[in-house]
């Protein structure tokens, strides 16, 4: 199941998040498949400007940057490194088109491989 989590300026999600939900949605589906979108959740993060600090001053304008939760598994596929390029992009694809391109040269996309014996749903490890 992808799980992406957002943290962006407040005011760059404000009246945004219904289209950004969907295009970031709608990047994983281009990667994994359309079996995938019911499986996608997206969490929108939104902060004040003074809350958001980078190299020990309140940042002026910070991109947002995008943690992804994948199973670990993908980085064992002998394509990886075009899936992981292929997701990366269209996520930061997806931001840009959705806060504006003045964000996408430092839209930050992590990802994060959890080994499937390591995530639970509703109190069962999920295989």
């Amino acid at each position: 199941m992808p799980h992406l989590t957002v943290h962006a300026l407040e005011t760059d999600l404000t009246g945004r998040e219904p289209e950004l939900i969907a295009a970031l949605t709608d990047a994983t589906v281009e990667v994994y498949g359309e079996w995938a979108r019911e499986l996608v959740v997206v969490h929108l993060i939104g902060l004040p400007p003074q809350r958001w600090g980078i190299g020990g001053k309140i940042a002026e304008a910070p991109a947002p940057t995008v943690t992804f939760g994948v199973r670990a598994a993908v980085f064992d596929r002998p394509d990886a490194a075009a899936i992981t390029g292929r997701l990366i992009a269209g996520i930061t694809d997806a931001i840009a088109a959705t806060v504006g391109e003045r964000v996408r040269p430092g839209v930050t996309v992590e990802l994060i491989a959890s080994p499937a014996e390591r995530t639970g749903i509703g109190g069962v490890v999920a295989a």
